[in-house]
């Protein structure tokens, strides 16, 4: 799949997603959708890759996405949450903006040793609206957050690590193979409970830590009944490396 703005290469167990324009617009936004839901439906997909060309990973809004009333626009990445496979960001450049907020809804984020990050909206008059404030706070916690989105100024990919946006630097020559090696390790685990890993993180954060635990052990109990989980006790008594299928 290769629309305007990105384009999409399935090859299970892992798929790509490489964004071709620095701006971020409503098309961009619908074919990231669309990639999302390709890769949701494909079963031998267990974890996508999101990158992108060029120098920067992604600069922010359009002109013409900025002039649109927010409320006029449908919830931003809202394909990343619905994806049941992880995604995995490789940044490397400028991420900024709209590009920050897109990193932001992905799982896991690696950073190019290149790579700078801002939430620049306040010495703007304004404020993110693709999740910026909200998911940023949940990641790095209510003072780095607030430390970001108030000064409005750019750190670097070493502050990132410091202070957990990206869980690792690389150099920006092996930050495409590092993601690809990160994502092919993600996939030699248990798929489903890697999938159900992933959802109970994301609506846990959501719930009364009550609930949250009630939801965890939900989702333990129904691993349990997958032919998945019985290979990964098989293949740990008879000390080997397991072979998962998805079911």
């Amino acid at each position: 799949m290769t629309g305007r703005a990105l384009k999409l290469e399935l090859k299970p167990p892992l798929a790509f997603i490489r964004l071709e324009r620095h701006e971020i617009d409503d098309g961009l936004l619908a074919e990231l959708d669309a990639a999302c839901a390709a890769i949701n439906d494909d079963a031998g997909v267990r974890v996508a890759v999101l990158s992108a060309g060029a120098d920067a990973f992604a600069t922010g809004w359009s002109r013409e996405a900025l002039d649109r009333d927010p409320s006029e626009r449908p919830a931003p990445f809202a394909g990343l949450d619905a994806t049941r496979q992880p995604v995995i960001c490789a940044v490397q450049g400028e991420c900024a903006s709209a590009g920050l907020e897109l990193a932001l809804a992905c799982d896991v984020r690696i950073a190019a040793d290149n790579a700078t990050f801002a939430l620049p909206e306040t010495a703007q008059g304004r404020l993110p609206v693709a999740g910026g404030t909200q998911r940023l706070a949940r990641l790095v916690g209510r003072a780095e957050a607030l430390r970001l989105l108030l000064l409005a100024e750019a750190i670097d990919a070493a502050e990132a690590l410091r202070i957990g946006l990206v869980s690792a630097v690389v150099p920006r020559a092996s930050l495409d193979a590092e993601a690809e090696a990160l994502a092919r390790t993600i996939a030699s685990r248990g798929p489903i409970a890697v999938a159900y890993a992933k959802e109970a993180v994301r609506r846990g954060l959501e719930l009364p830590i009550d609930e949250a635990l009630r939801y965890e052990t939900d989702l333990t109990v129904i691993l349990q009944t997958t032919a998945d989980r019985a290979e990964g006790v098989r293949a740990f008594l008879e000390k080997r490396e397991p072979k998962f299928e998805g079911r």
